[in-house]
């Protein structure tokens, strides 16, 4: 039985309410928060806010982190939210073929806008859609079919519809829990929780607020959605129906 679900994400993609979604269910026994962070900061040295503090609390051997992932011991389900971003081995995407592996994506859009606005610098290869796009390929054609779709839009306009849909296209029984959940900081958030996760500490269920609104972006904001759609809408055509 595969019980490892491998959730893959871009950054601003409602990925952490998700982690807290599927954490909050009866039959999840443990949660890994973005667990290649410290190693693609190592690898990258790109000056993300609390890089030090990443560093130094976590696994920076890429080796070492996909051998946890792929081979934890554990009771129910373990939920693993990845940062496609954070991979560059794609030659050794192996180690995920045994996870139930599912991918959440975002309007570019909104996702620019959104990151742009924690980290000014952002270039091309950090809102993930490129990578996300090329694991999604790679895992597709070595398991013989598409992996599952969502987008955070549809998640927060009707999160018990999409997220039972989810659940039976992946094999797993329905949990009523994972719509609603304790505010604060969870035990498997990131240390880096305080300054990317601060709308989500405060939740209690999906919010849809703001969410989804466009707002007008900056020329460079513009200029990288417009690269980025093209893998965005590629993916969606897999969006689980």
């Amino acid at each position: 039985m595969k019980n490892i679900i491998a959730m893959w994400s871009g950054p601003r993609n409602l990925s952490t309410a998700i982690m807290r979604s599927f954490g909050n269910r009866s039959d999840v026994s443990s949660v890994m928060d973005e667990p290649f962070y410290g190693a693609y900061l190592k690898k990258t040295n790109k000056k993300h806010p609390m890089i030090d503090e990443v560093i130094s609390s976590m696994n920076t051997s890429y080796k070492s982190v996909e051998k946890i992932c792929s081979t934890e011991e554990m009771s129910g389900y373990s939920y693993h939210k990845h940062m496609s971003q954070h991979i560059f081995n794609y030659d050794s995407l192996d180690w995920v073929t045994d996870s139930i592996n599912c991918f959440l994506l975002r309007d570019p859009d909104l996702v620019v806008s959104s990151f742009l606005a924690k980290w000014p610098d952002g270039k091309l290869e950090d809102f993930g859609f490129i990578q996300q796009h090329k694991i999604f390929n790679i895992i597709s054609d070595k398991t013989g079919i598409a992996c599952p779709v969502i987008d955070s839009s549809s998640v927060l306009k009707d999160p018990e519809s999409v997220l039972k849909k989810l659940c039976l296209k992946i094999d797993i029984p329905w949990d009523s829990k994972m719509l609603k959940w304790s505010s604060g900081i969870k035990d498997y958030d990131g240390i880096w929780a305080k300054h990317w996760y601060p709308s989500v500490m405060t939740s209690t269920g999906f919010v849809s607020v703001g969410f989804s609104k466009k707002k007008p972006l900056s020329n460079k904001a513009k200029a990288l959605s417009d690269q980025l759609r093209p893998y965005y809408n590629d993916m969606i055509k897999y969006i689980i129906e």
